[in-house]
C-alpha cells in the first residue's frame, strides 16, 4: 500500500504518505475520502438517470396581472365651464383669424386688412405679438398694429413640415424677447397658420390655467359619471368605483382603471377580448374647446401600477363612432447594472429629485430635471409638469420673462446642453405592454338606432338630449394570450465559468486537479511561510539572547560556545577542511578548547593481525 501511494498519480494518496505531522496527514486523509465520496455519489446519480426511462412534463396555469389603464378625454375641460376664463383670449383669437384669413362667424369670409383692426389694445398681443413675414429677410408685419419692422433674433421653425418656399406671405409666427434685454429675442415661425394660432393660443391658455386653483380645475373638468357610460372587466360589470381620478395639467381629469391604490391588483386568467376591459366613453364633442384641440376622442395609456402615465408623450388616441380593440403582449425586461451597463436599479443614485412620486423611469428623470432647471433659471415652474417644493407655476403677471426663458431652456434641453441626458439613466428593470390596435365602425348601421336609444335612456337622468354616435367611443383592452415574455441579461463570464476555464487549462496541459492545486498551495505557500517564520523566530531569539548578555556584561561560557558552535574563519569556502587547514584553526580567547578538535591520528596506526611474525617474512639471519 505504501508503494502504491508513493507511485500513483492520485495526489491525495501520495500526500497521505509523504506528509509530515499527524495533523497534515489527517487533513489529507479527510480530503481524499471526501473526494472519493463525491465521485461515488455523482457516478451513482448518473447511472440512475441513464437507466431510468422517465419523462418530465410540466403544465402550468398562470394568471397575469392586468395593467393599469388610464383614460383621458382629449378635451381637458368643458368649454361651457371655461368660457368665463377664456372669453378674452377667444375673442382675440377670433379677431386674429379674421385678420389673417377672413374668418368670421355668421358673415361672409372676407379677409380684412391689418389696418381695420378695431381693438383698442390687447394684453395677449402685447405679450406675444403675431407676425406675418413677407419675405425671408426677417421683415415682418405686426398683425395688431399693421406696422412693418425688421425682426432681430434667432429663427426657429416650430413645426415638422417644410417651410412653404413658394409663397412667403403664408409664413406667420411670433417673437419672444427677454423682458430685461429687448435685444435678446427669438423668432418662431410656422409654415401653417393652424400651427401658429394653436401654439400662440396654448401659451396664453397655460398662462391662464396656471392661475386657477387645482380644486377649481377639477370641477371644470369631466367627472367619472360624465366620461364613463358602461364598464365590463373579465366578463363582470364594473363602475366608477374601479377607477381612480388624477388630474393632469394638460388633459384635465383622467381616470385609471386597476390603479392598485387600495392594495388590490386585478388579474385575468384567460386571453381574448371577452375577458379584458370594455368601456363605452361619452366624449361630448359639442363641449370641446375649438382653439385648443382639433381632434375628437379620448387618449389612453397602458402602464404598470407604479408607473406614471405620460399621456402627452405615449398616449394612444381613440376615435369616436368606432370600436377600438387593443390587444396586449406582456414583456418584462431586466438589465444588469454596473459594470455591465450604465442603468440604475431604483434611481436613488441619480442626483435629480423625483417630482412624480412614482417608481423611477428615464422619462420621469428627464422631466424632473427640466422642471428643476426651469425653476432655477426662470424662477417659476412650467405648467405641464408637477410643481417642485416651494415653487409656483409661471404666469406673465408675476414672471413676465417666463415664455422667452422657457423656449430658450427647451432649446438647450433638445440640444442636450442642460446635462439632463447625461445625468439620467435607463432603469434596469421595466415592464412593457406591446399594443396591437384595430378599429371597427361602431355602432353598425342596423344597430345604431336601438343602441343610441338605450344609451340615451341610461344617460337621460343626467342629460336632456339624445346621444349621437360621434359623442361615443367603444374601447376594449385585453391580453391576446397569457404568454409572458421575460428578457434578462446574464453575464457572459462568471466566477464558476472562470474556475472551469482555469481547471480545463490546468487539466489539459498539466494533468492537474483541485487536489494538485491544494498540494501546490501547501508546498509553495504554507511550507514556505513556515520556513520563513521559523527563521525569523530563530533570529529574534538570538537577538534577545545577545541583548540579555550585553545587559549583564558576562562573557559566554564554554558550554554555551560549544552549543553555539565555532566558526572557522579559514574555511570560508564550500570545500571540506583538510589536515593543514584544521591545524591552522585559531583558538578562541581564554584558550578554551575548540568545539571540534583535530582528529586523533594515532588511531590510524596498523596493528598486526598475528602474534608472531611469519617465518617466511624473517630475514636469513633471524631464522
Amino acid at each position: 500500500m505504501r508503494w502504491y501511494c508513493l507511485n500513483t498519480n492520485t495526489h491525495g494518496c501520495r500526500r497521505i504518505v509523504v506528509s509530515r505531522g499527524r495533523l497534515r496527514r489527517f487533513l489529507w486523509i479527510l480530503l481524499t475520502l471526501s473526494a472519493v465520496g463525491l465521485i461515488l455519489w455523482q457516478c451513482a446519480e448518473l447511472l440512475l438517470n441513464y437507466y431510468s426511462a422517465s419523462v418530465s412534463v410540466t403544465v402550468q396555469f398562470q394568471k397575469l396581472p392586468f395593467p393599469a389603464v388610464t383614460i383621458c378625454n382629449i378635451n381637458p375641460y368643458k368649454y361651457s365651464s371655461m368660457k368665463d376664463y377664456l372669453s378674452e383670449l377667444d375673442k382675440e383669437t377670433k379677431k386674429a383669424l379674421e385678420t389673417f384669413y377672413g374668418f368670421s362667424e355668421g358673415k361672409s369670409k372676407v379677409r380684412r386688412s391689418v389696418g381695420e383692426w378695431d381693438s383698442a389694445g390687447s394684453d395677449f398681443f402685447k405679450q406675444i405679438p403675431l407676425l406675418k413675414f413677407e419675405d425671408f429677410s426677417k421683415t415682418a408685419t405686426d398683425l395688431r398694429s399693421g406696422q412693418k419692422r425688421k425682426i432681430e433674433g434667432s429663427v426657429f421653425h416650430k413645426d415638422s413640415s417644410i417651410v412653404n418656399s413658394g409663397d412667403s406671405n403664408d409664413i406667420i409666427g411670433f417673437q419672444l424677447c427677454d423682458a430685461n434685454n429687448s435685444s435678446e429675442c427669438a423668432l418662431y415661425t410656422f409654415s401653417s397658420g393652424v400651427n401658429a394660432i394653436q401654439e400662440w393660443y396654448k401659451l396664453h391658455y397655460m398662462n391662464i390655467m396656471a392661475q386657477i386653483p387645482l380644486e377649481t380645475k377639477e370641477k371644470l373638468s369631466y367627472s367619472a359619471d360624465d366620461l364613463l357610460l358602461t364598464c365590463f372587466f373579465d366578463g363582470l360589470s364594473c363602475d366608477k368605483r374601479h377607477f381612480t381620478r388624477f388630474h393632469h395639467p394638460l388633459h384635465g381629469n383622467c381616470y385609471t382603471f386597476n390603479s392598485g391604490e387600495n392594495g388590490t391588483v386585478l388579474s385575468t386568467s384567460t386571453g381574448g377580448s371577452e375577458y379584458g376591459l370594455q368601456v363605452v366613453l361619452y366624449i361630448d364633442e359639442a363641449d370641446y374647446n375649438p382653439f385648443l384641440v382639433t381632434s375628437t376622442g379620448a387618449k389612453i395609456i397602458v402602464h404598470d401600477q407604479d408607473e406614471y402615465p405620460f399621456i402627452e408623450d405615449i398616449g394612444t388616441e381613440i376615435e369616436t363612432a368606432a370600436a377600438t380593440s387593443i390587444g396586449m403582449h406582456f414583456t418584462r425586461s431586466r438589465k444588469l447594472s454596473k459594470p455591465y451597463s450604465d442603468c440604475t436599479e431604483t434611481g436613488a443614485d441619480i442626483p435629480v429629485e423625483n417630482l412624480y412620486n412614482k417608481s423611477y423611469s428615464l422619462q420621469i428623470c428627464l422631466h424632473s430635471c427640466f422642471q428643476k432647471a426651469m425653476v432655477d433659471s426662470c424662477g417659476c415652474a412650467q405648467y405641464a409638469q408637477p410643481l417642485p417644493a416651494g415653487a409656483e407655476y409661471c404666469n406673465y403677471k408675476k414672471n413676465p420673462n417666463w415664455m422667452y426663458c422657457y423656449y430658450r431652456l427647451h432649446e438647450k434641453f433638445v440640444k442636450e446642453q442642460l446635462g439632463c441626458q447625461q445625468i439620467c439613466k435607463d432603469a434596469c428593470s421595466f415592464k412593457e405592454w406591446a399594443l396591437t390596435t384595430s378599429i371597427a365602425q361602431w355602432p353598425s348601421a342596423v344597430s345604431e338606432d336601438w343602441m343610441l336609444r338605450v344609451l340615451s335612456w341610461d344617460k337621460g337622468q343626467k342629460i336632456n338630449k339624445k346621444l349621437n354616435k360621434t359623442d361615443l367611443a367603444n374601447l376594449m383592452v385585453f391580453y391576446k394570450d397569457l404568454n409572458e415574455r421575460f428578457i434578462s441579461e446574464n453575464p457572459a463570464n462568471t466566477l464558476v465559468i472562470l474556475l472551469s476555464n482555469f481547471g480545463g487549462q490546468l487539466g489539459l496541459w498539466m494533468s492537474c486537479s483541485v487536489v494538485c492545486v491544494i498540494e501546490i498551495v501547501e508546498v509553495f505557500f504554507i511550507d514556505s511561510l513556515s520556513i520563513v517564520m521559523r527563521r525569523q523566530w530563530q533570529r529574534a531569539k538570538k537577538w534577545w539572547n545577545d541583548r540579555k548578555r550585553d545587559r549583564s556584561g558576562k562573557a559566554p561560557q564554554a558550554g554555551e560556545l560549544e552549543r553555539q558552535g565555532h566558526d572557522n574563519p579559514v574555511c570560508i569556502d564550500e570545500d571540506l577542511p583538510t589536515f593543514n587547514t584544521a591545524l591552522r584553526l585559531p583558538l578562541p580567547q581564554d584558550s578554551p578548547l575548540p568545539r571540534t578538535p583535530p582528529p586523533n591520528y594515532s588511531t590510524l596506526r596498523l596493528e598486526s593481525a598475528f602474534t608472531e611474525q611469519l617465518p617466511d617474512t624473517l630475514e636469513p639471519g633471524q631464522r
